[in-house]
């Protein structure tokens, strides 16, 4: 069996699961592939690919040129960068590993305070031999937005409410009922974008979510509000939120997720002074990726038993 483990970008796969017991040869690549002609060409000959999350994507065109492939293991429940109906027709079985919101739930707190109270300035300041550069903002009593009140969204609210924030949510399926059970308000998305102090967003990536935060909603928010998203890039229109930001329309922005990923190299949101920038890595925590590794080796041994678990779709 021919294994590769694809954008392991921290170089820790290895090390955090049992490969050794899959008496396997197992490959592992560290960098991004440039382009689908290079992914095909460097996973020509591989039985079992196992891809983290969204990074390298898999559609028809792709699957169908790596003849060989017969199981593509995805860490966590699903992956949108996957063709599964390509992979059914083509007789590639799809299999997810566990997955925890937590990490994300924590970055995004993180991303929250750290634009909050200045602190990536702060701490340039002091490694510079500065001291107090300016004035933080304090949360309580501040109102946080929370655009899609799910599983992550709702705890963000909760934690919120520890703060003493006042919570308010819209999302397209959201109620008034659904909202309250939570202990937050359910709003219009005007007033959503009009009230929040802070606007963190907590939906899938759709068709119907794509762009949904675009110039108009950009315009409508506070000129001191703080934009969080460790979501999915294409939610908000990126050209709208750097002309946003450029032009102090709004606060800041923390941004753990682009349209491009990796983020290229002169990318405005690397240097905008107004934004806060990290490589998504809202699930990027070693307790999560035990459990992605680890399910992904128990996902080929029940492969190769002829009993495959955690099948996609």
């Amino acid at each position: 069996m021919k294994i590769a483990i694809l954008d392991d970008y921290q170089g820790v796969a290895l090390s955090l699961a049992d490969w050794a017991s899959l008496d396997a040869d197992t490959t592992v690549f560290g960098e991004p592939f440039a382009d689908a002609d290079q992914a095909v060409r460097a996973l020509a000959g591989y039985d079992v690919i196992v891809a983290m999350r969204e990074r390298t994507r898999f559609p028809a065109e792709v699957l169908e040129r790596l003849g060989d492939l017969r199981l593509l293991v995805s860490t966590g429940p699903r992956n949108a960068a996957i063709d599964l109906a390509a992979a059914r027709r083509l007789g590639v079985t799809v299999c997810g590993t566990g997955y925890s919101a937590t990490p994300t739930i924590e970055l995004t707190w993180a991303l929250i305070l750290a634009a909050a109270r200045n602190l990536p300035e702060e701490a340039a300041s002091l490694r510079a031999g500065g001291w107090q550069q300016g004035l933080g903002t304090g949360l309580h009593g501040k109102t946080l937005g929370l655009l899609g009140l799910g599983r992550i969204g709702s705890e963000v609210a909760r934690i919120g409410q520890a703060f003493g924030m006042t919570t308010i949510a819209w999302s397209q399926n959201l109620t008034a009922e659904k909202a309250a059970e939570h202990g937050v308000r359910a709003v219009s998305k005007d007033e959503l974008f009009a009230a929040s102090d802070v606007l963190t967003i907590h939906i899938v990536l759709s068709e119907r979510s794509r762009g949904l935060v675009g110039a108009p909603e950009l315009a409508a928010m506070k000129n001191t509000a703080i934009l969080v998203n460790t979501s999915r890039g294409p939610i908000i229109d990126e050209a709208a939120l750097i002309e946003a930001l450029r032009t102090d329309q709004i606060g800041k922005a923390a941004i753990d997720v682009y349209d491009i990923e990796p983020l290229p190299a002169d990318h405005p949101l690397r240097t905008l002074p107004n934004a806060l920038a990290t490589p998504h890595i809202g699930y990027v925590s070693r307790d999560l990726y035990e459990t992605f590794y680890g399910d992904a080796v128990a996902d080929i041994i029940a492969f190769r038993d002829g009993s495959p678990v955690r099948v996609m779709g």
